[in-house]
């Protein structure tokens, strides 16, 4: 069986620590987004030496040389002990393979230090060991430790870049879709209304309608929905698209959440008695992404 190439950093450097109180452990996000705290700041950090083994190879727990003691056993949980194996990854400047070890586990070892210090179980070589714990607790009190390391090595943006990848992955189809009736009559009879026009029937709808469905449905069915639309489905020179931004839904997820969306507009403007009143409602109910939310004054 071949061994499996190291993970490859995404996001943090090793000027860029994580920093609780005086403690500072270089940290980094790897490309299946799991986050690590590297081998040596981690044992620095509870007070172990980083020349010591990673793990004792008596006692049949596996476990690693900060938790392989008697005195600690009662307090590592099954789950625990199964989260302990140091993680090999590529460090951002392509030199050898690093270990670290999952960031979640640093408090998850503290707490077993600070319970094993209230049971009075703790050597006497232990102590400083659960004092540093006390010390990280306190720093990761107010946020969490996932928080702590996005913000260190910078993945905040990239983590909400990646989840909208994803987010149009699942709505928006590689490949045009056949044709569906997906807008409702009720849709454009209510713009209708609501402008102050006659019809729809039987006349040609204005171009502004386009401008509205735009505004009103792609713009608000998620971030970044309406950008990909326009780069999949551009502007022709003579004006208008070559197909319907609908047809690049995908048939499972996008087109339903699509209809779903419209649904919901329509009956807000089914139930605004103006224009005004129904901007108000949908910039409530749909807000635009970075726009400010109107206050619920009554119309």
């Amino acid at each position: 069986m071949s061994k499996k190439n190291p993970l490859k950093v995404i996001a943090g450097t090793p000027d860029r620590p994580l920093i609780i109180g005086d403690i500072e452990i270089p940290c980094y996000v790897l490309e299946d987004e799991t986050r690590v705290l590297s081998q040596r700041g981690f044992l620095g950090a509870i007070g172990r030496s980083a020349q010591m083994p990673s793990r004792l190879s008596n006692g049949g727990d596996n476990l690693p040389v900060f938790l392989a003691s008697n005195s600690l056993k009662p307090f590592i949980s099954n789950e625990l002990a199964a989260t302990t194996n140091p993680i090999e990854f590529q460090p951002p400047d392509g030199g050898r393979s690093a270990y670290g070890y999952p960031a979640t586990l640093l408090p998850q070892v503290c707490e077993v230090y600070l319970m094993a210090k209230d049971a009075d179980a703790l050597t006497a070589s232990q102590r400083h060991i659960a004092d540093r714990a006390e010390i990280i607790i306190r720093g990761l009190a107010a946020v969490g430790i996932i928080a702590l390391v996005d913000e260190a090595t910078g993945y905040q943006q990239l983590r909400e870049e990646r989840a909208l990848a994803t987010i149009l992955e699942k709505l928006i189809a590689k490949e045009l879709q056949p044709w569906t009736r997906t807008f409702p009559y009720e849709f454009y009879k209510q713009i209708f209304r609501l402008k102050g026009w006659s019809g729809p029937d039987g006349r040609e709808k204005p171009r502004v309608i386009g401008h509205y469905t735009n505004d009103f449905v792609y713009d608000r069915l998620a971030p970044g929905v309406l950008d990909e639309l326009k780069a999949r489905n551009p502007s022709q020179p003579g004006g208008g698209r070559k197909h319907h931004h609908h047809r690049w839904f995908t048939p499972d997820l996008g087109h339903p959440k699509l209809k779903e969306h419209l649904a919901a507009v329509t009956a807000l403007m089914r139930a605004a008695p103006n224009w005004e009143s129904f901007n108000r409602s949908l910039n409530r109910a749909f807000p635009k992404l970075n726009e400010t939310i109107e206050l619920p004054l009554d119309d």
